[in-house]
């Protein structure tokens, strides 16, 4: 007994930590001081609508959202093949090509905003949205490997052979039997790696340049000059944003089996 009340006070206290933050923020938004600060003072919801009616967070955001879709897309049609062929085959090289492959998600985000803006700014010269797109892409890849690898351990490899054994070729089976049912993997990737994109900081803030950024960066340099509720209202938008969507697909897809 007091063994599991000790389990659920560390779990407590391990919650209020990790959602604490959160909960400071999202106070903070409805704040009537001009100044940031918790516990707020007063209540309303002007800066929700100055959130709302900021030019540059409108643009930003949409420039987030086209290099995330964007991003994304790319990386499932490289990520499927890779995690097809690491997971039905036996290949030389196979740990190293696995490794390389989940190094993005192993480096620290601004080790590799920096090697990126080395080789995109500096060496390639590529325009900003471009060397944006490419970047997300590359750190993207390894999340949608994972997902989508899970999904294809879960699906018994012998319907795939059954497809083969009557007939249809290996591409067809994969497109009329593997891809209908690792569809579910396959939004779970999609989810992951957009919401990934569309919240990264480190790598953004060495790849944007003039005139061209995304939204959390662009919440970044708001807070240089302004310190009011305004980026508490974005963040808690954005937050809310975000749990609706993960938890829609956990409730319609149940995502947490792929991740």
């Amino acid at each position: 007994m007091k063994n599991s009340k000790l389990v659920i006070l560390i779990t407590a206290v391990v919650f209020v930590f990790l959602i604490g933050p959160f909960i400071m923020i999202f106070l903070a938004s409805f704040s009537s001081d001009a100044i940031m600060r918790f516990p707020p003072k007063g209540f309303t919801l002007d800066w929700y609508r100055k959130a709302f009616g900021v030019r540059m967070f409108r643009t930003t955001f949409w420039i987030s959202l086209r290099v995330g879709a964007a991003a994304t897309a790319t990386a499932l049609l490289l990520g499927v093949p890779v995690a097809y062929a690491n997971v039905r085959y036996r290949y030389p090289g196979k740990g190293v090509v696995e490794l390389l492959f989940s190094s993005p998600a192993i480096v620290p985000g601004l080790i590799v905003g920096f090697a990126l803006l080395r080789y995109f700014v500096y060496i390639s010269d590529l325009p900003i949205v471009l060397g944006l797109y490419l970047g997300h892409t590359a750190i993207l890849l390894p999340y949608t490997v994972r997902v989508v690898s899970a999904s294809l351990r879960n699906f018994d490899a012998d319907v795939e052979q059954a497809a083969v054994s009557l007939g249809s070729s290996p591409l067809h089976a994969f497109f009329a039997v593997v891809l209908p049912n690792i569809q579910g993997g396959l939004v779970a990737a999609f989810i992951l790696a957009f919401i990934t994109s569309f919240n990264d900081v480190p790598v953004s803030l060495f790849l944007t340049g003039p005139g061209v950024a995304t939204l959390p960066i662009q919440m970044l340099t708001y807070m240089e000059f302004y310190y009011d509720p305004t980026i508490p209202a974005l963040s808690s938008i954005i937050i809310v944003f975000t749990v609706i969507v993960v938890q829609s697909a956990e409730k319609l897809l149940g995502i947490s089996k792929y991740v």
